[in-house]
C-alpha cells in the first residue's frame, strides 16, 4: 500500500517489450534505499515488483493486464515517472490510502495558473467519474490529490508549487494520458495488501493460461462462508498477495508476473490444485460494518 506522496522522479532508462508485456529499467536513487528484490514500488501510481536492483536503478516486469489498464504502454526511454516505495507499517501517513491498482486512464484537458497554484482538469470515463466526489481524494500518476471540482466530463485539482516541482506534473501538457486510481470507499473499492496469515478457506485451481510470459490463474471456492472478492481488490493465495482481475460469486482470477511465478510455488500449481485463501482484511471489516449500517 502507498500514500500518494511521491518520493522522487525517476527516468525510464530502457524498455524491453514483449508481445503483450514489458520489462522497465528505471534510473532512481531515493527509492533504492532499503529496497530489496521482491519489494513493491509505485511507478506513476502503478504497483510494480522490483525484479532486479542496480546501484542507480531497478527493473520491474509489466504484464498484459497492467499495460491494458494504464498509460505505461506509452512510456519510452527518457520518460519521467513518479516513484514511491510501499508504506512501512511504522511510517507516517501523509496522503491517502493508495493501492497502486490503476482504475483507468484519463487525459489532461486543461492547465491554468491561479497565483502560485496550478489547476489541472482531467477528463475521464463514467466508470471512474461515478466514484469521484468534490473534496474527495484521487491519485493522478501516483500523486495523492484532492478533487476541487467535478462535472460530467471530468474533474479538477489544484496543486501547490512543491507538488508540481517534485513530480512529473511539470512535464504534463494538454492531451497527455495519466493513470487514475479513485479513492477507496466502502461501496466502491475494497482492496489493499494487508495480509494477516489467517487462512479463511481453501480454493481449487480451475484454469491456468499463459500470456506472453505472464500467467492467469483461475480459482473456485465455496461462497457459502460469506467471503467475497472484488475486481482490483486483493487476495492472498498461499500467502502471496495478489490483485483480482476478474471476480464473480465463488470464483476469481489473478494475473501473475514472471518474478512471482518463479519465486513462489505458483509454478507448481496444476488444474485441480488446492490452495489456501485469505480474503482482503479491509474488505472483510467494511463488509461487516455495512451489515450493521
Amino acid at each position: 500500500m502507498f500514500t500518494g506522496i511521491v518520493e522522487e522522479v525517476g527516468t525510464i532508462r530502457n524498455i524491453k517489450r514483449g508481445q503483450h508485456s514489458a520489462i522497465l529499467t528505471i534510473h532512481a536513487k531515493t527509492v533504492l534505499e532499503e529496497t530489496r528484490i521482491g519489494d513493491s514500488i509505485a511507478v506513476n501510481g502503478i504497483c510494480l515488483t522490483v525484479t532486479r536492483l542496480f546501484p542507480d536503478g531497478f527493473s520491474a516486469d509489466v504484464m498484459h493486464e497492467t499495460l491494458n489498464r494504464s498509460s505505461l504502454a506509452g512510456l519510452a526511454a527518457g520518460s519521467v515517472v513518479n516513484l514511491e516505495r510501499a508504506m512501512p507499517a511504522n511510517g507516517r501517513f501523509g496522503g491517502h490510502i493508495v493501492a497502486g491498482h490503476v482504475d483507468g486512464v484519463g487525459h489532461i484537458a486543461n492547465i491554468r495558473r491561479d497565483d502560485t497554484a496550478v489547476w489541472y482538469t482531467v477528463h475521464a470515463g463514467p466508470e471512474i467519474l461515478r466514484y469521484v466526489v468534490e473534496k474527495g481524494s484521487i491519485t493522478i500518476d501516483g500523486i495523492s490529490l484532492t478533487v476541487a471540482a467535478v462535472d460530467g466530463e471530468g474533474f479538477s485539482v489544484s496543486t501547490i508549487p512543491h507538488t508540481v516541482a517534485q513530480t512529473n506534473l511539470n512535464q504534463r501538457g494538454r492531451g497527455d494520458p495519466v493513470n487514475l486510481e479513485r479513492s477507496m470507499r466502502p461501496d466502491a473499492l475494497l482492496d489493499g495488501h494487508i495480509v494477516q496469515g489467517h487462512v479463511d478457506q481453501t480454493a481449487r485451481c480451475t484454469a491456468i493460461d499463459e500470456a506472453d510470459g505472464s500467467w492467469y490463474f483461475a480459482f473456485e471456492y465455496d461462497p457459502s462462508q460469506g467471503n467475497v472478492t472484488v475486481e482490483k481488490g486483493s487476495v492472498a493465495v498461499n500467502g502471496v498477495s495478489l490483485t483480482v482481475v476478474d471476480s464473480r460469486e465463488g470464483a476469481f482470477r489473478v494475473a501473475i508476473i514472471p518474478y512471482t511465478y518463479e519465486h513462489t510455488n505458483f509454478h507448481t500449481f496444476k488444474v485441480g490444485s488446492i490452495v489456501n485463501i485469505e480474503f482482503d482484511i479491509i474488505g472483510k471489516y467494511l463488509s461487516r460494518m455495512m451489515q450493521f449500517s
